[in-house]
This record gives structure tokens, sequence and C-alpha cells, in this order.
């Protein structure tokens, strides 16, 4: 059940009547798990025993984690000594951490093996996994990276003094809610818990948001970047026959393609929830308008982000520990990011450069603190510009390795960046018969939609200015319907989807 299909449309409408049609929490709640379950069996049935197991694993851990977080005096004879209370205690909070680990390690080991499984058997037995020619298959379970980061969260936020949840269905609907279950954005469960305590039917306002949100997504993945998909899989699919510049094309297409299919699912996925009376937190902030990679990754991804900083960054030391245990944590957590995204060395190579980046702007940062000039350099027109120019570069070239995560074939597109000659008929075959557009026309396109994107930051992101709600409904109608226009005949699947 794609996002962008009428299918979709009547589940979610369906849904939406059961569900404000009911007066008491728990059933409301009911409806959005049982929709959630049909929502995902529509795409992996195969994969709900193993997320219900999970699910309720992680519940009782967590409900072991919380129980009397320290064993108190109450539990202890009146005249225990303060000693022997504090010795109690330190046991107690020995156990919740060990329950801790075991929790982190089961979701980590079950992620590794999904994750990892396939890269282990071809290195082992030289097995292909999943090709067509291959001896077997192995499909793992869709937003199983974000249902894992979800629960390590749950605990640890948990461990660390947040009520655990005693009632399984509230827990469930959390964990499976379909809006965000395949590709966030990762939510933690105290956030969206409060919300279930309070469950209104939204405003004409929130209506018409929720209903702007997913139109906008629609319009940015239907349009924009399934059609952009379209060139870059060309390109990248025949990377002895393109030229630099053409893969210099590839190179920003797919960047903006990755932007607006991504932004575009968690558009939708808010938009739906929205609907339901429910907020899920914002992923992007305009990110390709940072001026620095720390920036960037505080606009990108915003809840993965999050995830890491809380979880591994600080827990790693963060920025306590003097500047060069401070690099060395930013290239770590980096690196966790670049495996989590998959078993690829392009990822590792992806999530080092970015590390390195990380570190090389931290540096940065203590010079300028260092010489009055240089800081105000980098606070000046052309400082600002440069510093954009440089972290935008960065981005987008680290994105090679994110599309092409096989070292082959990103190194090809690295060596042939400069002074590479299209094949001739490469032209002809991809912008001709394809396309039915130049490079000089396709150029043009991208600059134009770079162009509108700054537009809409300098409007929302700097002005705070946008459309009011009755305009938002005109709107929608219409984006619906130039997505069912525009749009290529069998949509690209979501890039996130494989992560």
């Amino acid at each position: 059940m794609n996002f962008i299909s009428i299918s979709y449309g009547l589940f979610l409408l369906s849904v939406l009547v059961i569900y404000w049609s009911l007066d008491r929490q728990r059933l409301r709640l009911c409806t959005l798990l049982i929709a959630s379950l049909v929502f995902y069996a529509s795409l992996s049935i195969q994969y709900i025993p193993l997320l219900l197991a999970l699910t309720f694993i992680n519940f009782r851990l967590g409900r072991e984690i919380g129980n009397n977080t320290s064993p108190g005096q109450h539990s202890l004879d009146w005249q225990i000594s303060n000693e022997e209370w504090q010795f109690a205690q330190a046991d107690w909070n020995r156990r919740r951490l060990k329950l801790l680990w075991l929790g982190i390690i089961l979701n980590v080991l079950l992620l590794l093996i999904f994750k990892y499984l396939p890269a282990i058997l071809k290195l082992v037995f030289h097995l292909q996994i999943n090709s067509p020619e291959g001896s077997l298959k192995f499909i793992a379970p869709l937003g199983i990276s974000f249902f894992t980061f979800e629960c390590i969260a749950y605990l640890i936020d948990v461990y660390r003094g947040a009520p655990a949840t005693e009632q399984f269905l509230k827990f469930a609907t959390y964990k499976l809610f379909f809006a965000k279950l395949i590709s966030g954005p990762i939510t933690r469960y105290h956030n969206l818990v409060t919300q279930f305590n309070t469950m209104h039917f939204p405003t004409s306002d929130r209506v018409a948001e929720a209903l702007w949100l997913i139109a906008r997504g629609a319009v940015k993945k239907g349009i924009f970047a399934d059609n952009l998909g379209i060139f870059v899989d060309l390109c990248f699919g025949n990377l002895q026959r393109a030229g630099s510049a053409d893969l210099w094309l590839a190179t920003f297409a797919y960047g903006l393609q990755l932007y607006l299919d991504f932004s575009g699912y968690v558009d939708i996925a808010r938009g739906s929830a929205l609907l339901f009376g429910l907020v899920l937190p914002e992923n992007f902030d305009f990110p390709y308008f940072s001026t620095s990679i720390a920036e960037f990754w505080r606009r990108w991804h915003m809840t993965l982000g999050d995830w890491l900083r809380n979880y591994i960054y600080f827990p790693l030391g963060g920025s306590r520990q003097g500047l060069t245990r401070t690099c060395w944590n930013l290239f770590v957590v980096m690196l966790i990011a670049g495996i989590w995204h998959g078993s690829a060395w392009g990822f590792v190579v992806w999530g080092a450069y970015h590390g390195l980046a990380l570190a090389v702007h931290r540096l940065t940062d203590a010079m300028s603190d260092h010489h009055e000039k240089l800081e105000h350099f980098w606070q000046n027109p052309l400082g600002i510009v440069i510093a954009w120019l440089l972290t935008q570069l960065m981005v987008f070239t680290s994105w090679i390795w994110f599309r092409l995560p096989n070292l082959q074939d990103s190194s090809l597109v690295i060596q042939h960046l400069w002074g590479h000659a299209a094949d001739a008929q490469f032209a002809q075959k991809v912008y001709v018969e394809a396309l039915n557009i130049s490079q000089y026309q396709l150029t043009g396109m991208l600059l134009m939609l770079a162009a509108l994107m700054g537009i809409l930051y300098a409007f929302n992101g700097r002005l705070k200015l946008g459309l009011n709600w009755p305009l938002k409904l005109v709107f929608v109608p219409l984006c619906l319907y130039a997505v069912w226009l525009l749009a290529p005949e069998g949509s690209l699947p979501y890039i996130y989807f494989d992560f």
C-alpha cells in the first residue's frame, strides 16, 4: 500500500471514520493498532509475528527496568542501616543496568542480523543474496532500523527515570503506528503517549494543515523525486558511458531526489497522524541551506540526529572531555550512522566522510575562537557564501557513496568527475529517447528547482511566512491533481524503505 495511491487514501479515510466515531480511548487505540497491522500486512505480512514479539519483549523489559527504580526505604526493614540501604540500592541499579544491556543487545543483534547476515553469508559461503540467480533470498523487515532505534530509546529513557508504561495496548500502538512505522520519523514513546491521553478532534486549521502536508508530500515524491529518479537511475546505471557533466548532474539530482523523496514521505506521515490528533516530530528544516556540516545535521533527518546525539554522542562524553576527544566522538557517531544504513563499504565511507567533516568543522570553530579575524570572515557575507558552497559540495559528493555503496562503482564515479567524455550513444539514449530533453534543459530544470527551494526557504525558513488554512485547502486538490497528471507511471519505491 503506497502512500501515494488511491488504496492508501481509501484506507486512511476508512480508519478515520471508524476512529472518530468511537468515544473511548481504548477503542480508538485498538482501531489504530489493527489498522497499522493491516497496513504492514499489505507490504510485508510475514514479519508481523516478529514485530509483535519484539514489541512485547521491549514492553516487558521496560516494565522490569522501570518498576521501583530504586528499592526505597519502604521495601526494607525500618531498622535497616543507611549503609545497608545503599548496598541494596546499588544491587538494584546493577540489575536494572543488566536488563538495559540485555534489551540493547537484543535489539542491536536483531538489527545486525538483518543488516549484515547477507554480507556475512556472501563472504563466508559465496552466496548471492537478493539476486534472481542466487541460491538464497533474504529480505529484511520493512522499517526494522527505525523500529529497533525507537525500542532502544525507550529502554534508555526508562532507565534514566522516565516512567515505564503498564499498558501494552498503548505501547504496541505507539510502536506499530502505521504513519511512522516504515521510515519514521523516529518518535519517543513519552512524546506520543501524552497525546494518546488527550485525543481531541482536530480543529479546522489543523485539518487543513494535515491535508496540506499530505498534498505537499505527494508533490515532492510523485512529481519531483520520482522524475529526478528516472534520470539518476539512467545515469548511474550506465557509469561506463556517462561523461563528467552527466555524473555531476546525476550527483546533484540524486541529492535533491533523496531529500524530496524522504521529506515527502515524512510530510505524508505527519499529515496522516495529524488527522488522528497526533503530532509527529519534524524531520527536515531546509538542510541544503546550511552553512556548516554541523548545521546540516541539525536540519537533516533531525530525529536520527537527535537519537545519535542523545544515545551515542553524549554517553561517549560529548564535548566535555577536550577538543581531541570531541572530534573522535563525532567521527565514531557518524561511522555508526553509516553502518546503520547498510552493510556495504560505501556506507562506511559515507559515515567516515561525514565524521571527518564534523571534526574539521569543530577544529575550524576552535581556531576561529582564538583568531578574531577568522571568526569575522566566516560571519561576513562572502564567508557565509563560501561556507555554504563548501558544505553543500561536501554533502552532495558524499551522496555518491550513499547511492552507489559498491566501492567499485562509487570509485569509478569519483574518477570520472573530471575530464571524462560521454559515450556518443549515451546522450541519444538518455536525453533524447528516455527524457526528451537536452542536457542544458535538465541543468536549467535543476537550477529552477533549487531556486524554488530557495524562495520557500526565504519565506518559510527566514521570514516565517506561510499560507493561511483556507488557501491551503484550495491548493490541496490542485496538488493531488498535478501528481495524478505529472507523476511517472509506476512510482519508484521510497528510498529510505531500504534502511
